[in-house]
């Protein structure tokens, strides 16, 4: 990961209200670093992880995180904890996107079963650097300039209509990794071994240095790291403009995502419509940051609740749950429906 330097900066400027002293600041990545360190020591050794492994980690990682929002909450008060739960949601919700981009991705390149949790590892590692940079970024511009509020707000709307869209084609998880340009790049420049080579990335062929196919991997889960950063950061300022609970959130969120993986991989393909519910909920909080300009620029604008937003939320994701599983029953029940005979 690199320096949070910048954000610790802007957490600590006068004109962004938040709750990261430096001892929360150093504490969470700290323990965001320790548990990195902890699941490079556990994938070492390349082993496919079984279920019972996989709901043990998924446990954790939920429970800490929540046990965190209780500390936030008793220490900082109720708004406090809502903002954070609320942002923990939708990071979380957006993290289950980010499974069905990472399961394509290793379906695609016939990633082995036991390299698969490193992959996976690499990806959030990846994703978490980016979420550093793209936070402080956003702390900054947000401070300078109200403005922000609004381009932030038609981000998220834009991308909601491209994921409405891309649901209603059918196509919202698509990958060629063919036609991905990082990929594309990597091939260009460097020699790449025909198979895999354990947890190298680097390996020889005919006596030269070569990367495996486990280097492209990477090279494309990080490629998807960037897009998901774009989404992922606007939508958790729209819930809260604390920078220190938008790393917070980010972090808890996508530590989990690789015991999680392990967990859903079978029930992913269940979810027919969370590509509807979260292009619900971006645009949701893509008009609550829009309202939020509005409202600084004319009092009688009005603003949304984050209380309301988390209501909205867990009712979008509900609905989105329920009729996913009611669809893909009676998908199974037309497949299972014998036809009539003659």
């Amino acid at each position: 990961m690199p320096s949070l330097s910048p954000v610790l900066a802007a957490a600590g400027s006068s004109s962004i209200d938040s709750i990261g002293t430096p001892a929360l600041w150093t504490g969470v990545i700290a323990a965001v670093v320790v548990l990195l360190v902890v699941d490079f020591l556990l994938t070492r050794r390349p082993h496919e992880v079984s279920m019972k492994e996989a709901v043990g980690w998924s446990a954790f990682y939920v429970a800490l995180p929540l046990a965190f929002g209780g500390y936030v909450w008793a220490q900082f008060g109720s708004e406090r904890g809502v903002e954070y739960l609320t942002g923990y949601l939708v990071e979380k919700s957006l993290s289950v996107d980010n499974l069905f981009v990472f399961m394509l991705l290793l379906s695609a390149f016939a990633v082995p079963a036991a390299l698969q949790q490193r992959v996976l590892l690499y990806g959030i590692v990846g994703a978490l650097a980016l979420r550093a940079v793209f936070i402080a970024l956003g702390a900054a511009a947000l401070a300078a300039f109200d403005w922000m509020f609004l381009v932030f707000g038609l981000v998220l709307v834009a991308t909601a209509v491209k994921i409405l869209r891309d649901a209603v084609k059918g196509s919202d998880h698509d990958v060629d990794v063919d036609r991905m340009r990082s990929v594309r790049l990597v091939r260009r420049l460097f020699p790449v071994t025909p198979e895999y080579d354990g947890p190298r990335m680097l390996s020889r062929v005919d006596g030269r240095r070569a990367l495996t196919p486990l280097a492209i991997v990477v090279v494309a889960v990080f490629a998807t790291d960037i897009v998901f950063a774009v989404d992922s950061v606007p939508a958790v300022y729209g819930i809260t403009g604390d920078p220190f609970l938008v790393f917070a959130t980010n972090a808890f969120a996508l530590l989990g995502l690789r015991a999680l993986y392990f967990v859903l991989a079978g029930a992913l393909s269940k979810l027919r419509h969370l590509g509807y519910g979260l292009a619900t909920i971006l645009a949701f909080i893509g008009v609550k940051l829009a309202l939020h300009w509005g409202h600084l620029q004319w009092d009688a604008v009005p603003e949304i609740p984050t209380l309301w937003s988390l209501g909205v939320i867990v009712v979008v994701l509900a609905v989105t749950v329920a009729t996913s599983l009611t669809a893909d029953k009676k998908a199974q029940d037309e497949v299972e429906e014998p036809e009539p005979v003659g």
